[in-house]
């Protein structure tokens, strides 16, 4: 018999079912419920997300990516910048002619170099040259070494072992010494000579970048839970591995593009590197070093424009870095 309360009658059945309710409304997980504070259901957010997030706050970022953005439309469009020629110079009328401030973005606002011609339009466009075998030479490094890399760590065995003395015989050349011995061996230098050189001696740090990070992501539950389910080793590795695996070697090759752009200016200061008729930031510096007591101008803005874009580079390296490693956030 139902009890009897105050003259009316409390059902045993339906007080059941009221403590089952709340118990299940209850056990609700903050991600269904929206949080503790009762917000609104969230997407998860992924590292990438996170990243992005971070990398827009901050202005290490910010500024980094606004200079590389300019440098990239003064690669693409020079004449957006600049109508003076950067190989016509007028000997007569313009030889190491002082710099004039006032008149911006024109051919005698940066001066004119021992050959007449306009500093600032070399300037502008030797942009195309050293952003050009910066570009090609990291995404080429990051191909091969990145691929190296990853059959390296994920097979182990003797395929490691061969693949890891292969890097360890090309590390052991010094870079810059390397690129001279073999751009001494051909008469005609061009930009695509130039990456080849620095291709074949650059990819041993991402190698061993992305050789680290697969070992490591190897071993994660995730992996072994593919293996187990029978996926095959394509996809363990480009669905799994490399998405996972692909960070660090993302902040390596940013930082790494800016020290290609430093080495293809030294090898052109040193007349190995790039050769007229090219237009370059390196064979600049090169003709200015001997004006250097009588008109410093033409030795200092190319060289500012070099140090400035690779420390562009670097600086967003840094803030890729500190986006993407959660022990920096």
């Amino acid at each position: 018999m139902p009890e009897a309360i105050e003259g009316s009658f409390v059902d045993p059945a339906a007080i059941a079912e009221k403590v089952e309710k709340e118990n299940a409304e209850g056990a609700k997980s903050p991600a269904q419920t929206g949080g503790s504070a009762g917000g609104p259901v969230g997407k998860p957010r992924s590292l990438w997300s996170d990243a992005w997030r971070d990398l827009r706050r901050n202005p290490l970022f910010v500024a980094s990516a606004i200079l590389i953005v300019l440098l990239l439309t003064m690669t693409c469009f020079p004449s957006l910048f600049t109508s003076a020629s950067p190989r016509n110079g007028d000997l007569t009328g313009a030889y190491l002619k002082e710099p004039e401030f006032g008149k911006v973005f024109s051919g005698e606002w940066l001066g004119y170099d021992g050959q007449g011609r306009s500093i600032w339009a070399r300037l502008v466009y030797g942009a195309r040259a050293s952003v050009i075998v910066g570009v090609v030479v990291t995404a080429a490094v990051t191909l091969f070494g990145g691929f190296v890399g990853m059959m390296a760590g994920y097979f182990g065995g003797w395929i490691d072992s061969v693949l890891s003395r292969l890097t360890d015989i090309f590390a052991g050349i010094p870079f810059l010494l390397g690129a001279m011995v073999v751009l001494t061996s051909f008469d005609v230098r061009t930009v695509w000579v130039v990456s080849a050189a620095l291709i074949v001696l650059g990819w041993t740090q991402i190698a061993r970048v992305m050789r680290g990070s697969v070992i490591s992501i190897k071993q994660q539950d995730y992996v072994m839970a593919a293996k187990a389910l029978g996926a095959g080793t394509g996809r363990i590795l480009l669905r799994h591995i490399l998405p996972n695996a692909i960070a660090p070697v993302i902040v390596v090759a940013t930082i790494a593009l800016g020290g290609y752009i430093s080495a293809e200016a030294t090898l052109s200061y040193l007349g190995i590197g790039l050769a007229d008729p090219v237009v370059s930031w390196g064979i600049d510096v090169s003709a200015g070093k001997d004006q250097l007591r009588n008109a410093p101008h033409v030795l200092l803005f190319p060289a500012l424009m070099v140090s400035v874009t690779v420390l562009a580079f670097i600086m967003l390296g840094d803030a890729v870095r500190n986006a993407l490693d959660p022990k920096l956030r």
